[in-house]
């Protein structure tokens, strides 16, 4: 999902809704339990991200994906080849280009999904709740996946597998990410680095605590400045004041990053004195997929850039 959805979107529903987001876990290197004695049964009963007990009678066979981050773990698992329909934000892999576009993130089309005649419809929260009541009224199987820290995406990758048939890929995976974020982990050794993250510019957003960013950045040996929970507007006046060390933003952002140094009063920042900001891939950062471990190695060669 690009930063100017996203932040529209989660603006949104604090406004309608007062959403408290709950402060994503720490998620270190955890072994994956057994993953190639696991076999595929059907039916299964499964309870996704948002609390919902949804049985899948048989290996799906044709799936619809209403997030990119559910595309690429379902690429990720080897089952590309079994996705009928897709948003027009997916963008990766390449292949998505050829297939099917039933709308987009904030308002998937009805009618395109159910012409894909699905048998499972990978959904996400928040803002597609609607469209997941409106699926089941309309009798589709509905799983909602709607990770918010990296453990998250361990556990969305598992439950993805578990829908799909594909268990023992799915511990592939979240082992092959545990290993490779054990590898960029044990090349820091310096102590946290104070940065500060732009997803949007004007006005000037930022994620904080409870999000899913905050947790890479965690991840990464960072200590975001920002202390209140969410994505927040946030002040040049705050900026100022919290001065952090390394200005991090997203290459999706409504903003280019790369003349901060012109905007009024950003020449004061330590970060840009000393030429410490840093561009994101924002599909690696912002997307809870298999990628984000690629989105923390980008961080911490950023933050940490002596230990690599």
């Amino acid at each position: 999902m690009r930063a100017r959805q996203w932040v529209r979107a989660l603006a949104a529903a604090a406004v309608a809704a007062a959403l408290v987001v709950a402060p994503a876990g720490c998620a270190k290197k955890q072994p994956a339990s057994g993953g190639e004695n696991k076999q595929a049964s059907f039916p299964v009963t499964i309870t996704d991200d948002a609390g919902r007990k949804v049985t899948i009678a048989k290996k799906p066979e044709r799936i619809v994906s209403l997030a990119p981050a559910n595309t690429e773990i379902v690429y990720a698992l080897g089952a590309l080849d079994r996705v009928v329909g897709v948003t027009t934000y997916d963008d990766y892999p390449p292949e998505v280009s050829s297939i099917a576009k039933v709308g987009d993130f904030m308002t998937p089309n009805m009618e395109a999904i159910a012409a894909a005649k699905p048998d499972l419809v990978l959904a996400t929260g928040g803002v597609q709740s609607e469209t997941i009541a409106k699926l089941e009224e309309a009798g589709a199987v509905v799983v909602a996946v709607d990770p918010q820290s990296l453990q998250g995406v361990y556990d969305a990758i598992k439950l993805v597998g578990t829908a799909i048939g594909e268990p023992a890929k799915a511990d592939e995976v979240v082992q092959g990410m545990q290993d490779e974020l054990e590898t960029i982990q044990s090349a820091i050794e310096e102590a946290p680095v104070r940065c500060f993250i732009e997803i949007a510019q004007d006005p000037l957003y930022t994620a904080g605590p409870g999000t899913f960013i905050n947790d890479l950045i965690d991840q990464a040996g960072g200590e975001n400045v920002v202390t209140q929970e969410g994505y927040v507007a946030y002040s040049l006046e705050q900026l100022l004041k919290d001065d952090p060390d390394v200005y991090l933003a997203t290459k999706g952002s409504m903003s280019d990053p790369a003349d901060i140094e012109k905007r009024p009063g950003y020449s004061a920042l330590s970060a840009v004195k000393a030429k410490r900001v840093f561009v994101l891939d924002d599909n690696l950062v912002s997307r809870p997929g298999p990628r984000c471990i690629q989105g923390i190695r980008q961080i911490a060669e950023a933050l940490h850039p002596d230990a690599f």
